[in-house]
């Protein structure tokens, strides 16, 4: 599978500005006030991107797998 694409989703929670997702992918994320994507974002950072999801304490990274036009649930 690959990631095609990755937002922030405070659709159930909100980012708590922690600052794990950018110390683990810091090619795709930013956290200045609030975790942002970069706009030059390196996708191709397929296992940082991964498991920095993962590690979220508030899973609010949103992930895409091949295109599938929706969230994919890396959460369970």
């Amino acid at each position: 599978m690959k990631i095609t694409n990755v937002w922030l989703d405070e659709s159930k929670e909100d980012c708590t500005m922690c600052g794990l997702c950018q110390t683990m992918a810091p090619k795709v994320f930013v956290v200045p006030n609030k975790m942002t994507i970069r706009k030059d974002a390196d996708l191709s950072a397929q296992d940082e991107i991964f498991k920095a999801a993962q590690a979220c304490p508030v899973n609010v990274i949103a992930i895409e797998f091949d295109n599938s036009g929706k969230r994919d649930n890396i959460y369970e």
